[in-house]
């Protein structure tokens, strides 16, 4: 399946649950959970794992392998208000949640135990991509250049209601120069209980068709083929977080655009980036 809605792949605790078994692949995975009066505990086993406010704040409490620590993690309101402070926590650790709010776990699957860390929000780069109808603004805060991981790659994206992002479309499925083989997860959120759609499809890799109507919530699953454009509803802004990994030694989100529509970013050169970006902070 790759269109998720809300609550297909909730449990337990969590309202969202997308690991590599349920996804029938081999490193990415993602968890959300609405933390209120009761902690949520979990052991990251041979995951690598983040811990990134969407909306609130938490306290995370780790212990195992590695000397117990506590990160207290400011969040914020949404994720239309700039980036959020986050926690990364590697493999053979228990954790423990407590807060409120809405906490996203992207994970990977890794093999190296690195040292678990704190990012302060305003640490996080924000770039503003494309322009025109196709402006975005990305928060790089788990972007290979920027945060050491084993596997796991990470970034948000907010496309203002009216653009596309993830455009032109492209794909991450054969292991060439300049492109990178990666499973790659797509949870959405949509202000004031928006649409947005989603489209996937096929590459030289295989077959998929995909073009979903998603809200807050949803997930889209990418394991091979074109992905983009992500379309927002006028009216609507739109976010997702971007969860990547995959089986290279060495982290890369490179891509390969559809050579049908790659003459799309020449087309950007002469056209303005979009007032409305960026939200939140931008340094």
């Amino acid at each position: 399946m790759t269109y998720v809605p809300y609550g297909k792949s909730a449990s337990g605790p969590w309202s969202v649950e997308i690991t590599p078994p349920t996804a029938g692949w081999t490193y990415s995975g993602l968890r959300i959970v609405d933390l209120a009066d009761a902690p949520v505990s979990f052991d990251t086993g041979d995951e690598e794992v983040l811990v990134l406010p969407l909306a609130g704040s938490c306290t995370v409490t780790i212990s195992g392998t590695v000397p117990g620590d506590t990160f207290e993690l400011t969040g914020r309101a949404s994720v239309f208000d700039g980036p959020s402070d986050f926690a990364y926590i590697p493999i053979s650790t228990h954790v423990t949640l407590q807060g409120t709010g809405r906490i996203a776990v992207p994970s990977a699957r890794a093999t190296r135990a690195l040292d678990a860390r704190y990012v302060p929000a305003s640490e996080v780069p924000v770039e503003l991509r494309g322009a025109g109808q196709a402006s975005r603004q990305v928060n790089n805060f788990c972007a290979p250049d920027v945060f050491d991981c084993d596997k796991l790659m990470a970034v948000e994206v907010i496309t203002p209601g009216g653009n596309w992002s993830s455009y032109p479309p492209h794909k991450h499925d054969t292991d060439n120069p300049g492109e990178a083989v990666l499973e790659e997860i797509y949870y959405f959120e949509v202000r004031d209980e928006g649409l947005g759609y989603q489209r996937v499809y096929s590459s030289e890799h295989g077959h998929i068709d995909t073009l979903a109507e998603v809200s807050s919530g949803d997930v889209v699953l990418v394991p091979y083929g074109y992905h983009g454009p992500s379309m927002a509803a006028p009216g609507y802004d739109l976010y997702y977080l971007n969860v990547l990994a995959g089986p290279a030694a060495q982290r890369s989100m490179a891509f390969c655009d559809d050579p049908r529509h790659a003459w799309i970013r020449s087309s950007w050169n002469d056209q303005p980036i979009d007032p409305r970006l960026p939200f939140g902070r931008t340094s």
